[in-house]
């Protein structure tokens, strides 16, 4: 069994159109195998995408900013969305 991702969670999309971007985890299905995922830019939070998280990558880091919001007000800017994965990208150096 892999482990379930978290709410801020950034993973990698191996699956679909968005094939090789980045994304948010910002919500978790209870009993299926899936996650919603958002990135603030083409896939903004209001059309975030329900995908199979065995079409993500899970990366080893959690943005706390994103799940303290997602906790506290049940949603996120797409600002910080960006803002956070530009932010893993810069120093994961691709």
């Amino acid at each position: 069994m892999r482990t379930m991702p978290q709410i801020g969670q950034i993973v990698k999309v191996l699956r679909g159109k968005d094939e090789g971007s980045f994304a948010v985890v910002v919500g978790l299905s209870e009993n299926e195998p899936y996650v919603w995922i958002a990135d603030g830019n083409k896939r903004r939070f209001d059309q975030r995408k329900r995908k199979n998280i065995l079409h993500l990558e899970l990366q080893p880091e959690t943005s706390s900013e994103v799940a303290d919001s997602m906790h506290e007000t049940g949603r996120v800017t797409n600002g910080k969305l960006r803002y956070v994965i530009q932010k893993f990208i810069e120093r994961k150096g691709e």
